[in-house]
């Protein structure tokens, strides 16, 4: 998305631009909002930064609105939140017209497990035992704001809501859950799991089809839309 994206602005700077998002993404994880800042000396009206970048870019993204904000702002480090969202669908058949765009389990998962294993979670911990061996974060303690799960139907929703994200660190939590849901281990494992600050102990990471990127969050000073 980066290198399209700077591509498509920089025809339309007629200069090049780089662009600095809010968070970054692994291949095939998918992304309902981001935001990113870039700095030019080209002057275009608004419009035409979404309107001539959406004309260069390639139909899987989208630039929804463009605004001149003052030059501290940065798109990663004035965010106050991001929000995750997980979808999985949990049933015996794999998906077919979903394929790639929603994770799957095939054994029947117990929500309530899973719920009172993720309170174990919640607040600010140190959270190494979900932290990828190639993450570049200078602390691996996060806060961790909200962790819902949510059924529908046969459609599992995890939704991880946090000041900022250890990298696969969505992704290792909800591989836990899942192994809680499945009966392996019982709730109060995802505790041993984040205290013992080691990687080994929790589940497999899950694989990027089910994972979203759905909101970050900045103070109303920016004046950014909602």
């Amino acid at each position: 998305m980066q290198d399209a994206l700077e591509r498509a602005l920089s025809a339309v700077a007629a200069a090049p631009v780089g662009v600095t998002a809010a968070g970054r993404t692994d291949r095939g994880v998918h992304a309902r909002a981001q935001v990113v800042h870039f700095d030019t000396e080209a002057v275009r009206p608004g419009p035409a930064w979404v309107r001539g970048g959406n004309a260069l870019l390639p139909d899987s993204v989208a630039v929804m609105w463009s605004r001149e904000v003052d030059a501290a702002f940065h798109a990663r480090y004035s965010a106050l939140a991001r929000t995750y969202r997980y979808e999985l669908l949990n049933r015996p058949v794999r998906p077919a017209l979903e394929a790639g765009r929603i994770g799957w389990f095939h054994l029947a998962l117990d929500i309530d497990r899973m719920r009172e294993a993720a309170r174990f979670l919640v607040g600010e911990h140190d959270f190494s035992a979900f932290r990828s061996s190639q993450c570049q974060a200078k602390t691996p303690v996060r806060v961790l704001h909200s962790l819902d799960i949510e059924r529908q139907g046969e459609r599992v929703d995890f939704v991880l809501r946090a000041n900022a994200f250890l990298h696969h660190m969505v992704r290792n939590i909800v591989g836990t859950l899942v192994y809680v849901g499945k009966g392996k281990h019982p709730p109060a494992w995802a505790r041993a799991v984040l205290e013992s600050r080691d990687r080994s102990r929790a589940a497999p990471t899950f694989g990027p089809e089910g994972l979203y990127l759905e909101k970050i969050e900045y103070e109303a000073k920016w004046g950014l839309p909602a």
